[in-house]
């Protein structure tokens, strides 16, 4: 399953700089109290959505009252559209490690995880490039504090929609990278956050697991060198050499 991470902006030339047009939080409130929250039907027999991403996790309570904040996956200011528009969360918390080294951090995912469980989302909202909420079940501030290192999963569906250009690093992960000469380069495997531009990390089809540090591929995700995006042939062009 992966991670929400960042949103890519292809033509980073084009754009205004980071954080330019973030509104404040009293004003994206206000957005978001008029704006329908995300309606995805819940599927049938308790199953589990095909869709889910990783969006957050749960690191403190917030007042008394059973709220809790979550830290999301995503860059300051963007990160929290996804669980502020869903009426449902899909939690998993961290299950107890035996043997954890002392000061070790909470919440990794790389940590055992209990299978993931729906839960009603009553109000959430953004504050400060976190997101606080208050969900069914939780009515005091021990409750809250009990499910710190707990991931935060929505279904794909409610993700807002990006402007043309604009790309989700989730969907962009699984595609096949090729050369304006016809040469595959290989998979995407994920992105990075450079602080400037997402970067694409590729490593060579059929290998996502095998493949060592050597093998991958670092490529810009800005226009001059990702000429297309498309995710009916699962491609993406770019002006990138086999050399490089």
């Amino acid at each position: 399953m992966a991670t929400f991470g960042n949103f890519a902006k292809r033509k980073v030339a084009d754009k205004a700089v980071a954080g330019d047009g973030v509104e404040d939080d009293a004003s994206l409130a206000v957005q978001q109290a008029g704006a329908p929250h995300g309606d995805a039907e819940l599927p049938a027999n308790g199953a589990l959505p095909d869709d889910l991403v990783e969006v957050g996790v749960i690191v403190d309570s917030y007042g008394l009252k059973g709220w809790v904040k979550i830290l999301p996956h995503a860059q300051d200011g963007h990160g929290g559209d996804a669980m502020v528009r869903a009426r449902h969360w899909w939690l998993a918390a961290r299950l107890p490690m035996v043997g954890r080294l002392a000061g070790g951090p909470p919440g990794s995912r790389d940590e055992p995880r209990a299978p993931l469980r729906v839960i009603s989302v009553h109000e959430a909202k953004t504050h400060s490039g976190s997101v606080v909420a208050h969900l069914a079940g939780f009515a005091d501030r021990d409750q809250a504090l009990a499910a710190k290192g707990t991931t935060v999963h929505v279904r794909r569906t409610d993700f807002p929609k990006l402007s043309k250009d604009e790309f989700y690093w989730v969907d962009l992960i699984g595609l096949t990278v090729i050369n304006t000469e016809g040469q595959t380069l290989g998979d995407v495997v994920g992105l990075i956050d450079n602080g400037a531009h997402s970067v694409m990390r590729i490593v060579p089809t059929g290998q996502p697991d095998g493949a060592t540090p050597a093998d991958e591929r670092l490529v810009p995700f800005v226009d001059v060198y990702v000429q297309s995006v498309d995710f009916e042939t699962r491609r993406i062009v770019v002006d990138w050499g086999l050399d490089y």
